[in-house]
């Protein structure tokens, strides 16, 4: 029933992509979700090479599925993070946080499959016309770095304007997400936020427990001023933020106020002062549970809620 353009594309049993989550998302996450039967993603984020070798190759102990590495192009070590994607072979990259155009070449002649994350159908089409492979149309509800679009909106205006798959992300989080997003258009979904609080992901516990409470509005967004905005879960540091741009702080002031919270939330667990990045979807998470599990069900959930709607209504779909 989930044989997509996607499944094709990158050699897998179910069209998930896990999101490539800054100091989140490492081998071991990554591998679980592979393992699974989707993609998982090894996060760049702003680390040297050299630790997204190790990690690469730690992967490779631990899953012979397809993987890959999510590169956010604004890091500091963009470049060399590029050839590594050639130097390792690794099949898959996305990227977020600027134009991979002069990476693509190189890529494509490596044999990468490449996979922008994109916030607008501008950029879609932008991203198409330089090779992408596939896209990822993320909408504001997603965690970490948004855009404005929500993905009801967004999603179906990628999917009319493009030919190459396209793959939905931001609000995701069960079967009836999953529905919806084939629904508007897509091909495929990336999850990042229900990964959190799965049984791999290498987080403090209390960033896990902050998912798990979370209610439908303990979520904020920070950072508009500086062109980045960020969405977290509701803390005394997303207040502290929130007043810094009311009080007409400059973007380079606000950015040295948030250097290391992402840290302080991944590692240190720490409630006051960690920036715990997570999409308004959290609220629906209840449990912590393994990869292979919520993956199942995602896809399981969605399979019956099709299969409901086909029967009741008399609509067949694919």
């Amino acid at each position: 029933m989930f044989k997509t353009r996607v499944t094709d594309l990158l050699g897998v049993e179910f069209p998930i992509l896990q999101g490539g989550m800054a100091w989140v998302a490492d081998a071991g996450l990554a591998a679980a979700v592979s393992n699974a039967g989707g993609v998982g993603l090894i996060a760049g984020g702003s680390a040297p090479a050299e630790y997204v070798r190790e990690q690469i190759r730690r992967c490779r102990t631990l899953t012979d599925k397809p993987f890959g590495v999510n590169i956010m192009l604004m890091s500091p070590h963009a470049a060399d993070l590029a050839q590594l994607m050639i130097d390792e072979k690794v099949p898959v990259v996305t990227t977020g946080a600027g134009s991979p155009g002069k990476y693509m070449e190189g890529w494509k002649a490596a044999g990468i499959k490449i996979i922008p994350v994109i916030p607008s159908v501008a950029l879609a089409r932008r991203m198409e016309r330089m090779g992408a492979d596939a896209l990822v149309a993320e909408g504001c509800e997603a965690g970490g770095h948004i855009g404005e679009i929500t993905t009801m909106c967004l999603v179906p205006q990628v999917a009319d304007a493009v030919d190459i798959p396209v793959i939905a992300a931001g609000g995701i989080a069960d079967g009836r997400g999953v529905a919806a997003a084939l629904m508007l258009g897509a091909e495929g979904v990336q999850v990042g936020t229900r990964f959190l609080a799965s049984c791999e992901c290498n987080i403090h516990d209390n960033y896990k427990q902050l998912v798990l409470a979370a209610k439908d509005t303990d979520s904020a967004v920070t950072g508009r001023m500086t062109g980045h905005p960020v969405r977290s879960v509701r803390n005394k540091f997303t207040r502290k933020l929130a007043d810094f741009e009311k009080n007409g702080g400059t973007p380079e002031e606000f950015e040295e106020l948030s250097v290391g919270s992402l840290r302080k939330a991944v590692v240190d667990g720490d409630k006051e002062n960690g920036s715990f990045m997570a999409g308004q979807i959290a609220g629906m998470v209840q449990e912590i549970k393994p990869c292979k599990q919520i993956v199942q069900e995602l896809f399981g959930d969605a399979g019956e809620l099709i299969k409901h709607l086909e029967q009741k209504r008399g609509v067949t779909i694919g």
